[in-house]
């Protein structure tokens, strides 16, 4: 590229990055897309200013093999269990109706059947780096599409990670029921070593550690590369042994501290990543694949959305959050070209697939990212197209008391919602529950808890509560437009009462505020806010002690 080494190919890359991630922030738009124009500009289309690829391409893996170790630090096994069912079932069926569906689709595009296939299974899978990307900078991940997503992208990792060793078996000429067979004694075996470490040697290790900031930080990158090299070589690849790592760490009292300082080192490599990426996006001969791109682009950002909204819908999920779930699948994977180009290895397919490939890759990427960032937003700009899907009625069991109504009501009941619910009890006032989780709602009913499943965000369904009579009304659900339109309710139906509702922002504050809130939640500054008490009493009290001692 230049003379003078990699280190100036870096600086150069890094500061065109820069420059076009200013201009994106000025626009308001995801800087994931100026990473990915960064790579279009300075790849072989264009400027044709790509360093050393083996190097970047190096860099590229460290930042996917952080980016998953830290998802593992941060997932919670509880969390896992609740969506475990659901993210299996629309992993798997989203995977197979795309790849049905886009079978009939690339066939009728006038490609050969084998390449059908290949196309509808390769375009079926997501990718798991831009998602989680996207929702830990929407501070996402941790809301109940969030948990579903991740975890229904791990599913289909694992089911591409499948693909992949099958076509490996097609490639060598080794028996496929051979590899299998050895492939599930691998997992086994990992997955046992894994959990006797995380269970009594881990943290200890973790623990000692702790006792050196520096030293902990070294441990959390010696697991983590140490892992994911070794189920590397055990053909287990880098993303799962970084993602398993990170999970065998959760448990420890250190893990959060250990996650806070790999984060900076993650968001640089996952730039390469990104940036790398978009260094392999061709847009040679892109006029003749025009046609065909357009159709797999709009079924991918619109038919995968519905797909897993109608799974989840009949799953008995809200079809609000299979919307902002099915959001999550509109772009295609870095698996997505190892499958075509595995197919084209052994013979199967002809390369000038692969173009096809890049040429939507860019745009759903591109779009999908928007269509992430303002999900909220697009739902209640389209909540009418769905109204067929949502609940029609209150459950049986609300039904039967409907002319006793609540005077006390809690929607949202995950993490604060979990905390507030015994102080509401302490009111001795009759309350309610509200949330759009069906285990939730489930798990809320076997232990006797007055709870219903539904959106708050519909003003039908508030007016079928009979919200407006409430004392008090209590939302968790630290989402801007939910708040916003339960406050212009309750303010058109002359409500009363108490109005407690949760965002994200001082700013959103305001705006709740302005609409009639009479409290709001931030929870980080609530948390700060509840600190500064905790010191403010350690303050008192050793002042007090201090006097004492000096009569």
């Amino acid at each position: 590229m230049f003379e003078g080494g990699l280190f100036i190919d870096i600086g150069v890359v890094i500061v065109a990055a820069a420059g076009l991630s200013f201009l994106a922030h000025r626009l308001k738009q995801p800087l994931i897309i100026a990473y990915i124009l960064t790579g279009l500009l300075i790849g072989p289309g264009l400027l044709n200013l790509t360093p050393d690829a083996d190097v970047f391409d190096t860099l590229a893996d460290i930042g996917v093999a952080f980016l998953l170790f830290i998802v593992g630090l941060n997932l919670n096994w509880k969390n896992i269990r609740e969506v475990g069912w659901i993210a299996l079932a629309t992993g798997v069926g989203q995977v197979v109706f795309t790849s049905g569906i886009g079978y009939f689709i690339s066939h009728a595009l006038g490609y050969e059947p084998m390449t059908s296939i290949y196309l509808g299974v390769a375009f079926a899978f997501s990718s798991t780096i831009i998602v989680v990307k996207l929702l830990s900078d929407k501070e996402d991940l941790d809301r109940l599409y969030g948990r579903i997503s991740v975890g229904f992208l791990i599913v289909q990792d694992l089911m591409a990670m499948f693909i992949l060793l099958f076509l490996g078996s097609v490639r060598s000429g080794t028996d496929l029921s051979t590899l299998l067979s050895v492939t599930l004694v691998r997992w086994i075996v990992v997955l046992v070593i894994l959990a006797v470490l995380s269970l009594w040697i881990l943290p200890k290790i973790a623990a000692y550690a702790a006792r050196s900031q520096e030293l902990l930080f070294l441990f959390g990158l010696a697991w983590c590369f140490g892992l994911a090299a070794a189920l590397s070589i055990l053909g287990f690849g880098i993303e799962i042994g970084a993602l398993l790592a990170g999970l065998s760490l959760a448990g420890t009292l250190p893990s959060q501290e250990m996650s806070t300082r790999i984060k900076p080192l993650r968001d640089f490599f996952l730039i390469i990543f990104f940036i790398t990426l978009g260094t392999q996006l061709d847009i040679g001969g892109f006029s003749a694949l025009v046609f065909p791109a357009a159709v797999w682009a709009a079924f991918i950002l619109i038919g995968n959305p519905l797909i897993v909204m109608l799974i989840m819908r009949t799953l008995g999920y809200h079809p609000r959050t299979g919307f902002l779930a099915g959001t999550t699948v509109a772009q295609i994977s870095e698996f997505s070209f190892i499958v075509l180009a595995a197919g084209i290895a052994v013979g199967h397919i002809p390369g000038n697939i692969l173009p096809l490939a890049t040429v939507v890759g860019l745009f759903t990427i591109a779009v999908s990212s928007y269509m992430m960032m303002y999900n909220d937003a697009l739902y209640r700009h389209l909540a009418f197209l769905f109204r067929w899907l949502e609940p029609k009625h209150l459950s049986h069991r609300a039904t039967e008391d409907r002319d006793v109504f609540a005077s006390v009501f809690l929607f949202g009941f995950h993490r604060m919602g979990e905390v507030i619910l015994p102080k509401m009890r302490a009111l001795r006032e009759r309350y309610q529950v509200v949330d759009f989780d069906p285990y939730v709602i489930h798990q809320l009913r076997e232990k006797g808890v007055p709870a219903i499943y539904g959106d708050v965000s519909d003003p039908e369904f508030l007016q079928e509560l009979r919200v407006d009579r409430a004392r008090m009304i209590v939302s968790t659900i630290p989402d801007q437009g939910i708040s916003l339109s339960i406050l212009n309710f309750l303010k058109r139906r002359g409500f009363k009462g108490a109005a407690i509702v949760t965002v994200k922002s001082a700013e959103q504050a305001a705006a709740c505020y302005t609409a009639g809130a009479t409290f709001v939640i931030i929870p980080s500054i609530l948390g700060g806010q509840r600190f500064g008490e905790l010191l403010a009493k350690e303050r008192t009290s050793r002042a007090r002690w201090s006097k004492l001692a000096k009569t």
